[in-house]
C-alpha cells in the first residue's frame, strides 16, 4: 500500500549539513516534494516535506529520522485556523493554490481541509482578521 503524508522535520544543528533527504530516497526508496525549508548552517533546520512511498518503507524512513534525533510530527496539526476570530470573509479561498479551503455554497461559509495544505504561508498573509496560525 502506498501512502503519502506531509510532516514537519526538526534537524539539531549538528544534522544540518547532512543529506538525510538523500538517504530517505536511496536507501528506503521514498520520493519526496520540499513544501518549505529553512535550513542554515550551525543552526537548528526545518524542513516540511511531502514523502510518498510503500508503507513499510515510509516506517523505515521514519525510524531512521527518529533514530537521528530528529524531531517528526504531522503538518497537520502545525496549520490552524481559529474559528473564534474567523469572518468567512473567503479571501483565503481566492489565494489557496491547493483548495485547502472551500466556500459552501449553501452556508457562505469557508471550510478547511487541513490534509491539504502544504503550509505555503499565503492565507496567513493576507486573512483580514489574522485566523490562520502555522506552528512549527
Amino acid at each position: 500500500m502506498t501512502v503519502s503524508k506531509k510532516i514537519v522535520l526538526r534537524f539539531p544543528p549538528t544534522l544540518v549539513d547532512q543529506p538525510i533527504v538523500y538517504r530517505l530516497v536511496k536507501d528506503y526508496n521514498l520520493s519526496f516534494n520540499i513544501l518549505k525549508a529553512s535550513v542554515t548552517p550551525k543552526e537548528e533546520g526545518l524542513l516540511v516535506l511531502e514523502l510518498t512511498g510503500k508503507e513499510k518503507d515510509y516506517q523505515k524512513g521514519i525510524n531512521f529520522l527518529s533514530h537521528l534525533k530528529i524531531k517528526i510530527q504531522p503538518l497537520s496539526k502545525d496549520v490552524t485556523r481559529d474559528e473564534d476570530k474567523c469572518t468567512h470573509c473567503g479571501v483565503c479561498v481566492a489565494v489557496c493554490p491547493t483548495q485547502a479551503f472551500v466556500l459552501e455554497p449553501k452556508t457562505r461559509r469557508v471550510k478547511f481541509y487541513k490534509d491539504r495544505c502544504i503550509a505555503c504561508e499565503l492565507c496567513i498573509k493576507i486573512c483580514p482578521p489574522r485566523a490562520m496560525e502555522l506552528h512549527f
